[in-house]
């Protein structure tokens, strides 16, 4: 009888103990515990999306690393003698690896990003408690060849991976996809409960990119403007090619550029597209933008003529052509074929301030052009104009925009008048294989048919007729004009510091490309008919070739 009241008496007294601590955990603490410590709640990474050039050539795929983990309680080898091997493996310093395996913890982290043979030599340590999840990190099959376009995958605040720049930027959230989530039921000892909770929320895979870029014209592009940054000795450079009537862009790079394996070794100010994030003064090859204009409102005609005599006084201002040469009585072709400054503004004079600044908002300048790539700025243009600034903005001084703003305006002067938005991605492709193309939007026609025939005539005369001679290919028509722009410092032009550029296209009747080339700061010659505009001829014969484009 007595053993029988000792058992009861321990009963009760188990049962006791169980109610208090389910009453502690219910009624007096219930926060502390909500969280519930046996249910884990997993995030799904998805995998994301890779880009390819417009023929499905990658250039940005996934390669597969691994999250190596620890689980400290589980572990029964010696920590001391365990954190040797591992640093044997992994050698990223034992203070590290000490610092990161807290034994009060079920879970850490040990390593974010091992690689595969890494794995393999910490499974042959045969230690219970270590355990690896796979993962994902960007791979760049072709290196930096398109990397200021690319962009690359860096962490946020989180530790979460985003996009940063370029088409990873801008993209990011069509790339990373929606992640899934696994909510496993696991024990005192962090072990999944078999008959426990196991629920997953499938999560979904990012889309695909492929590019309007050709991988074959990029490399073209990059490997002549890197030949002509050292040839000429230039600061930076860089070349965009793009398709004029649809504007499709075809290559696009700069240089110095990046490495987007391994951006964290650059900054910011290698990070920039000076494509889309940088203005410059266009100089000459602005001119062609006001010829057009003022030939579309008619305020000068093809045969009209201008007698070239000598400099021209605005204010207290005197304007000169570049060499200080006047050639009497001139054509407007000719105007453009000797890169007049004094022409260029009776042309503007004819058309009128009002027009002028009428036209360069048709163009599209101090507005985005819409482009998809992160970064893109609007460029600025003053909101209070001087007779001065409207004399010297007809030759491309005193105004900035960006190179993507230049090119765009540029080539309605060739695909019949329209302002295009210019766009790199040409469809978007989901897990399931569903395609979402990208249309090329047409925003607005500024020039008639007539008015585009008749400028590209006069580019064409341009490059035929100037006062530089170049290795135009023999039997092809290319229309184009160069600009130098004297690099404004401490509020002064500095002639001996400039940014050369040459802007054309090809052939002159069916243009196939437009290309804007900048060579910016060169030392061999100041001068873009010696420096941007060999570079433009250079890469434009090797386009003739790769596009198949037949002869006159």
């Amino acid at each position: 009888m007595l053993r029988l009241q000792v058992v009861f008496l321990v009963f009760a007294a188990l049962i006791g103990v169980i109610i208090v601590r389910l009453f502690y955990i219910q009624a007096l603490s219930p926060d502390k515990f909500a969280s519930n410590d046996y249910l884990r709640t997993v995030r799904i990474n998805p995998l994301r999306g890779s880009i390819t050039d417009r023929n499905g050539e990658p250039l940005v795929i996934n390669e597969t690393r691994y999250l190596f983990y620890a689980e400290p309680k589980n572990i029964e080898q010696d920590i001391d003698d365990l954190i040797q091997d591992i640093d044997a493996v992994l050698e990223i310093g034992e203070a590290t690896l000490e610092a990161k395996f807290d034994t009060d913890k079920l879970w850490i982290p040990v390593d974010r990003d091992i690689s595969y043979e890494h794995k393999e030599d910490i499974e042959k340590l045969d230690v219970y408690g270590l355990g690896f999840e796979e993962t994902t990190r960007r791979y760049y099959p072709e290196a930096s060849l398109a990397a200021h376009l690319v962009g690359f995958v860096g962490k946020d605040d989180d530790g979460d991976s985003v996009g940063y720049f370029g088409v990873e930027g801008y993209y990011n959230r069509d790339l990373e996809g929606l992640p899934g989530i696994l909510k496993t039921e696991r024990d005192v000892l962090g072990r999944p409960i078999v008959i426990g909770t196991q629920d997953k929320l499938k999560g979904e895979n990012g889309r695909e990119l492929q590019l309007t870029i050709d991988k074959n014209t990029q490399r073209i592009a990059k490997d002549k403007l890197d030949a002509a940054i050292n040839r000429y000795e230039a600061a930076s450079g860089c070349v965009t090619v793009a398709d004029p009537h649809t504007l499709e862009i075809l290559a696009m790079t700069c240089l110095p550029d990046f490495d987007p394996a391994q951006y964290y070794e650059f900054t910011e100010k290698e990070f920039r597209n000076p494509i889309v994030s940088d203005i410059f003064e266009p100089g000459s090859i602005f001119k062609p933008l006001v010829v057009a204009a003022a030939l579309e409102e008619g305020a000068v005609k093809a045969t009209d003529t201008y007698k070239e005599e000598g400099p021209i006084k605005i204010g207290s201002y005197y304007i000169r052509t570049w060499n200080d040469e006047y050639n009497g009585k001139i054509d407007i072709s000719r105007i453009l074929q000797t890169s007049s400054n004094v022409g260029m503004v009776y042309i503007g004079e004819q058309l009128g301030n009002e027009k002028l600044l009428e036209y360069y908002d048709l163009y599209g300048f101090g507005q985005n052009t819409g482009i998809d790539i992160q970064g893109e700025i609007p460029s600025f243009f003053k909101s209070q104009w001087y007779p001065i600034d409207y004399a010297t903005s007809t030759f491309g001084q005193g105004v900035a925009v960006t190179q993507i703003q230049m090119l765009t305006a540029f080539a309605a002067l060739v695909n019949d008048g329209w302002i295009i938005e210019p766009h790199v991605v040409k469809k978007m492709i989901s897990e399931e294989g569903e395609i979402r193309e990208v249309k090329s939007e047409k925003k607005r026609q500024i020039l008639s048919e007539k008015t585009s025939k008749s400028i590209r005539k006069m580019l064409k005369e341009t490059v035929q007729h100037g006062e530089a001679k170049w290795d135009v290919p023999e039997g092809y028509e290319i229309g184009g004009k160069t600009g130098t722009a004297q690099i404004a410092v401490e509020g002064a032009y500095d002639a001996s510091q400039t940014n050369a550029s040459f802007i054309g296209f090809a052939p002159v009747n069916h243009p196939k490309f437009v290309m804007l080339v900048t060579l910016h700061q060169p030392q061999a010659s100041p001068w873009a008919s010696e420096t941007a505009a060999p570079l433009f001829f250079d890469i434009a014969k090797d386009l003739i070739v790769e596009y198949n484009i037949s002869p006159n």
